[in-house]
């Protein structure tokens, strides 16, 4: 695979080379200022093009509607109302590091592993005695299915979030982790054809 730098620098080597053959040939002024200026927009076309399609390749344009496709995912909810012992019991059931809180199908927060060290054990609260609802992220930052991975991952490095609900119409359909959008990245790339 060519580094891109090459592929930018080589149209430029190849207009300078052009242009000092075009001075040894005797050929009138307008012919050679209008092949100068067509070779220059016919070297930018190429770089332009080279890097659309360099940043295709490292950043598929997928949306989360696809992705959750392929996942097929269930949703897994409490209630405001439940503990947070019952909470944290299910999360280890299955294995996940984030609980959406929903009421009436209707997503109102959403508990993570970091809000049980932080706001519940750092806080010294029981937490058997704890509702979900006084110590969960309220209003949490979601995401519809026509949102790109890109955009995803954007949002997930600028809130420093780990799980984003994927909701449409008011009804949730699912929960997108950080580490499902870089698996996919990485699936993405490794199965790509080399450029």
């Amino acid at each position: 695979m060519k580094s891109p730098r090459i592929l930018i620098v080589s149209p430029v080597f190849l207009l300078l080379s052009a242009t000092a053959f075009a001075e040894e040939v005797t050929l009138p002024a307008p012919v050679l200022e209008w092949s100068f200026y067509i070779l220059l927009i016919f070297a930018a076309c190429v770089v332009i093009g080279i890097s659309i399609f360099l940043r295709g390749k490292s950043m598929p344009g997928d949306s989360l509607g696809s992705l959750l496709d392929e996942q097929n995912p269930i949703i897994h909810s409490v209630g405001p109302g439940d503990s947070v012992t019952r909470c944290v019991g299910r999360m280890n059931e299955l294995k996940i590091g984030a609980m959406l809180v929903m009421e009436d199908d209707q997503l109102i927060g959403i508990f993570t592993e970091r809000d049980a060290i932080t706001r519940v054990l750092g806080a010294g609260l029981d937490p058997c005695s704890t509702k979900i609802s006084a110590v969960m992220t309220k209003n949490p930052v979601w995401v519809s299915t026509s949102t790109t991975l890109e955009e995803a991952m954007g949002i997930i490095t600028q809130r420093r979030v780990r799980h984003l609900p994927v909701v449409e119409d008011g009804k949730v359909l699912g929960v997108v982790s950080s580490g499902d959008l870089t698996h996919h990245f990485v699936q993405k790339t490794s199965s790509s054809p080399a450029v």
